[in-house]
């Protein structure tokens, strides 16, 4: 992306240097005269080009002003220097730029929503949303209007204004034939987490007709029954939320790791928690994951007892080798009865324990962002569903 930036940056002034040309040539003898007397493209022109090859936009910048000073009705380089100067953070200046083209009476339209188009983005990087909303909403009836509808959307997410994010999302899916589907979906799951933290009367009620949406959205998607079940459980219906999970753990079982703690509590609520802990078992052998195993663990230092539990996680980590699943491990050692060994022990979890701190975290797949907690949305990069329902262990051995 950047490399195509950089040469349709450079393609402005190569442009704009063609179309001087071609003006002085069509300007007949006058131009002849001009150009015999040194007055064709100016040196600071070809070597604002020569500064933009060997990528020094800094010198390009300030040759570009030179030939801009000479000739101001240049369009073309003034886009050049708006988009460079966006480029290197300088937003203020960029946005002088734009506002003087959008307000120049001899621009056409084309070039005027061309102009508005490259003002909105620079108010988006220097942070005036509402003035970048703006911009890109007087830009709808125009070439621009789905790529404007798309920053909308983005402001929507920035702002976490979900029922407009909704709206925007389903006219790209209309008008322009983008699959928007898992946003809308994340978008209603949004309302419904919103609903359920105020203390709105009808709050689940509220919550559930959103979760509803969402499924109706992307029925494929794992997340709308993750909260539909650990609603169910908010209200103390525990046959709804193991109901929910069931779905998830046919469809989508790499996921219910994310609430492998809530799924044994809903299980041993309704007097099930052997079939619970037997079918928690069942997706860690098939896909093993350091939340259900530390969930497991406990699960059977309850049911069990811990010399049991121990010995149980110890043919697990046999199987699945884990540094993660080792540090559990070696708390279940130190908490059982009797000093044997607890002085090892206790030195061994000091060791490891920094370096599985670090292995615990999440991973953004797309922009590698860490995260302690998981996300649906990164909060490095804002893409939906980049975070894989394990930690970074797993993934380096996946």
């Amino acid at each position: 992306m950047l490399e195509f930036e950089a040469w349709w940056l450079l393609a402005i002034p190569l442009f704009f240097g063609l179309g001087w040309m071609a003006a002085r040539h069509e300007s007949g003898s006058a131009a002849g005269a001009r150009r015999r007397d040194g007055g064709g493209l100016p040196d600071a022109y070809f070597r604002g080009l020569n500064f933009l090859l060997n990528e020094q936009s800094d010198k390009a910048v300030d040759a570009f002003l030179d030939v801009v000073r000479l000739d101001p009705e240049t369009v073309e380089l003034h886009f050049a220097l708006g988009n460079l100067f966006r480029r290197r953070g300088e937003t203020d200046r960029a946005i002088r730029v734009h506002q003087n083209l959008v307000e120049r009476s001899d621009l056409d339209a084309a070039q005027r929503e061309h102009a508005l188009f490259e003002l909105g983005q620079d108010y988006l990087k220097a942070g005036l949303l509402d003035r970048a909303e703006d911009a890109f909403v007087r830009l709808e009836a125009t070439r621009y209007g789905a790529p404007a509808l798309r920053h909308r959307l983005g402001i929507a997410q920035m702002v976490r204004d979900w029922p407009l994010a909704i709206e925007l999302a389903g006219r790209l899916q209309r008008d322009a034939g983008e699959d928007r589907s898992r946003e809308i979906a994340h978008f209603h799951c949004e309302l419904a987490v919103r609903a359920v933290s105020g203390d709105a009367p009808g709050r689940f009620e509220a919550a559930r007709g959103e979760l509803e949406l969402a499924a109706r959205a992307d029925p494929a998607h794992p997340r709308p029954r993750l909260l539909r079940g650990e609603l169910a459980a908010a209200e103390g219906d525990h046959a709804a939320a193991v109901q929910a999970w069931r779905e998830v753990e046919r469809d989508a079982p790499e996921w219910l790791a994310l609430v492998a703690p809530a799924w044994l509590a809903a299980f041993a609520a309704l007097g099930r928690r052997d079939e619970g802990i037997g079918a928690l078992e069942r997706v860690y052998d098939a896909r093993p994951s350091i939340d259900a195993f530390a969930a497991l663990a406990q699960a059977r230092v309850e049911r069990d007892g811990a010399a049991p539990a121990v010995a149980w996680a110890e043919q697990a980590l046999q199987a699945a080798p884990s540094l993660l699943g080792l540090e559990r491990l070696l708390a279940m050692k130190a908490a059982l009865p009797g000093d044997g060994g607890r002085t090892e022990i206790e030195l061994a979890q000091r060791l490891i324990h920094t370096q599985a701190q670090r292995l615990s975290r999440y991973v953004c797949g797309h922009c590698g962002f860490k995260a302690r907690q998981f996300y649906w949305q990164c909060p490095g990069c804002n893409l939906w569903d980049t975070y894989a329902p394990r930690r970074g262990e797993e993934l380096d051995r996946s």
